[in-house]
């Protein structure tokens, strides 16, 4: 490509084409995978990529245990049509380096199990079925024109749709969080349940709790 000929800032296409639990990852991480096409463009010499990610939760339908399940997120029956909305997941930001027509670059999103997180308890009430996500760009790109280096930002309506398997993000909690998962407490809260298996002479947490459903009747 000439940059002495080139005109007008790169228009940047971002497609999301997969996602999957990052390897080898200290926390459960998720790493979707982007197509950013820069057809006819200058050469891109370094893109700070912004990503704000968002749950359409009103664009799926939802079976009777998931609305159950996620009553706690949006209410009972009646209020569904007014509460049913989407929820702001992640925003990251990824460098990307130089390239030409087309480049490959990988989103990493932390996960979280602890339920007090809307998304957490979103996917977690969730029994199956494709999440719908909206990837929201934005940023700096640094590209040649003209023999020189310039600088644009990239428009505030880049943004792409994905809908991601139920099962990724379940099978990530599943290996990191076999069997298990999370409940977050008031400290005042966790004394008086610690001083209770203390007690009782409990041998860990769950037989804490399966003690505590019994004498409720639970």
């Amino acid at each position: 490509m000439d940059d002495s000929t080139t005109a007008g800032p790169p228009a940047l296409r971002i497609t999301v084409e997969e996602a999957r639990a990052a390897e080898y990852a200290a926390v459960p991480t998720l790493e979707f995978t982007l197509n950013i096409a820069n057809p006819d463009g200058p050469e891109v010499r370094s893109l700070t990529l912004d990503t704000q990610i968002r749950v359409s939760a009103a664009r799926r339908a939802y079976d009777e245990r998931s609305r159950l399940r996620l009553a706690g997120l949006f209410g009972g029956p009646e209020a569904w049509d007014r509460n049913l909305r989407s929820l702001l997941w992640a925003q990251t930001v990824t460098q990307v380096p130089a390239f030409g027509e087309q480049a490959a670059a990988t989103v990493r999103v932390p996960c979280t199990y602890d339920f007090e997180v809307a998304v957490a308890s979103y996917f977690h009430g969730l029994t199956g079925g494709e999440v719908p996500l909206e990837f929201l760009f934005s940023g700096t790109t640094w590209y040649l024109a003209d023999g020189r280096l310039r600088v644009t930002r990239i428009p505030w309506d880049t943004e792409a749709d994905f809908r991601m398997p139920v099962a990724v993000w379940k099978d990530l909690m599943d290996r990191h969080f076999p069997g298990g998962a999370w409940l977050r407490l008031d400290r005042a809260t966790f004394d008086r349940l610690h001083a209770y298996r203390t007690r009782h002479v409990l041998l860990g947490w769950d037989d804490v709790v399966d003690r505590l459903l019994k004498e409720a009747g639970g």
